[in-house]
């Protein structure tokens, strides 16, 4: 069953609200505000599908809240339809510059209302998945490298307010080129996309990220989470790469597919940027492979600036 739409109504006229109410209330969730700040407020609460907005509201005018919610990164995506007794093409032109996709004009007709909204609600669908598919990785179903990095900014900004932990772990199948010779590039495929399936067995809470960071390396991102609780997590991969007894004759390690990881934890600081996390990863499963595969190196690390931190050298890695 299709997950129903939240719409926001906003106006200060609660009649207004009430006729916009039972035009919709069949089909979508509705919330609801009667100011500009309180509309603004509701948003970033509920972050609905829609935002059906009056112009003229006391304090905080409808342009201002549109103008304030399109330069918000959580709302920009959010249409915005305003509902306007105004008649004219400059305050249309005016509502459509700032962000507006459309205008129902008052007294409300509810038959055009429900069509409006149909049509926006169902071409913001087509464009979520869309950018769904831009972030997806298409073998694995994980997510891909681009939804890894912004995921990284968006939750070392979000837990440098509380100085909370952040943990990453990267992950990469032991001597894959070697199995890609062996078996063929076909049988690679599947090794990778079931590898990924025992990455999302073992990276379980809903606020945790696993991508494909390319070819055979996976990266996790676990936010709030120290490193005892990493290493936990990172030995549950690799007990659960283990277990699906994939035959790999060209490993040294093992007659069965390994991987071996490199884990990162710190508190998130002002100024740390999340590659910070991704580098002392790579150079943790970079250790992990020189100490011989298969084994899981990591370790918790202290701010350091940018421009300070020298990334490992990888010109001499064992082949993967």
């Amino acid at each position: 069953m299709t997950e129903r739409a939240t719409i926001l109504i906003v106006d200060d006229e609660i009649s207004n609200i009430e006729i916009m109410n039972a035009a919709l209330e069949e089909q979508y969730e509705i919330c609801f505000a009667t100011s500009g700040e309180g509309a603004i407020k509701v948003a970033r609460s509920v972050l609905p599908d829609l935002i059906l907005l009056d112009v003229l509201m006391p304090g905080i005018d409808g342009y201002e809240v549109c103008r304030t919610i399109k330069a918000d990164q959580m709302l920009a995506d959010v249409p915005i339809i305003f509902t306007t007794a105004l008649d004219g093409q400059d305050s249309e032109a005016q509502g459509l510059a700032l962000g507006a996709i459309d205008y129902v004009t008052k007294p409300i007709d509810p038959l055009i209302l429900r069509a409006r909204v149909r049509n926006h609600i169902e071409l913001k669908r087509l464009r979520d998945q869309l950018a769904e598919l831009a972030v997806t990785d298409s073998l694995t179903g994980l997510s891909n490298r681009r939804r890894l990095e912004q995921t990284l900014s968006d939750e070392t900004a979000r837990l440098t307010r509380t100085g909370d932990w952040l943990s990453v772990i990267m992950v990469d199948i032991d001597f894959f080129k070697l199995f890609n010779d062996t078996y063929g590039h076909p049988v690679g495929d599947r090794c990778i996309a079931m590898v990924a399936s025992a990455l999302n067995r073992a990276v379980r809470r809903a606020s945790d990220l696993t991508a494909r960071y390319g070819g055979e390396e996976f990266a996790c991102v676990l936010p709030g989470t120290d490193f005892d609780a990493a290493m936990t997590v990172a030995k549950d991969i690799q007990a659960q790469v283990r277990s699906l007894g994939i035959p790999h004759e060209g490993s040294t390690v093992s007659s069965h597919v390994t991987v071996s990881v490199g884990v990162a934890t710190a508190r998130c600081e002002i100024g740390m940027d999340g590659n910070l996390w991704l580098k002392n990863a790579d150079r943790n499963l970079y250790s992990s492979k020189l100490a011989g595969r298969d084994r899981i190196i990591g370790h918790a690390f202290n701010a350091v600036p940018p421009t300070q931190y020298q990334s490992p050298e990888r010109a001499h890695q064992p082949q993967a």
